[in-house]
């Protein structure tokens, strides 16, 4: 996606050589036409799939899900990070570190919104080490749900996450891959 990397590296804002800040576009101020860019991108990608509903992690995967479940026509589904008064205590729940808030949180969804009859397409923000991804992928297999795929908005290939899931069988498609972030500078596969 090409408008995708031009307002990356217009907006963007690299932190350290592992670290790319995306708050203006889709972490915390969110672009609703590129969303849904995005959105019809992964519907395409994944065309064809009989996808049944679509799953991410709170909050920063929320948008582009959003998008992609809309566009399929289909529930959208989030794993949420803190468990509430309400929530179902059957829930299936997995820990698992975050990269960027740098502690370990419990990732929970609830069993009434992921059964065996499923056809998943997982969607995310961003790609790095991939604990939070492979956290939700092992949610999804105890539900016996079929995992399609994972649709990424970035993909850090420098970091290990993508290629884990990839050796784990996983279909993973990022809309775009950075490579490098080395001396503040954006660079793109």
């Amino acid at each position: 996606m090409d408008i995708l990397k031009e307002r990356i590296l217009q907006q963007g804002l690299v932190l350290s050589n592992d670290v790319l800040r995306l708050d203006s576009l889709i972490n915390h101020q969110v672009d609703p036409a590129l969303t849904m860019e995005m959105g019809h991108e992964f519907a395409k990608r994944f065309a064809g799939e009989e996808i049944t509903k679509v799953l991410t992690i709170e909050s920063s995967g929320i948008p582009s899900a959003f998008a992609a479940a809309y566009v399929l026509g289909v529930p959208l589904v989030f794993a949420r990070r803190k468990k509430t008064l309400i929530a179902d205590p059957e829930a299936y729940c997995e820990r698992v570190p975050s990269f960027t808030k740098g502690m370990v949180t419990d990732i929970m969804v609830s069993k009434q919104y992921l059964t065996a009859d499923d056809k998943v397409l997982f969607i995310d923000d961003i790609i790095a080490n991939g604990d939070a991804a492979r956290g939700l992928v092992k949610i999804i297999e105890r539900s016996g749900a079929h995992l399609v795929g994972l649709g990424i908005v970035v993909e850090k290939t420098f970091q290990a996450g993508g290629r884990t899931l990839r050796e784990q069988g996983v279909r993973v498609e990022p809309l775009v891959k950075i490579a490098s972030l080395a001396d503040g500078q954006i660079t793109f596969e």
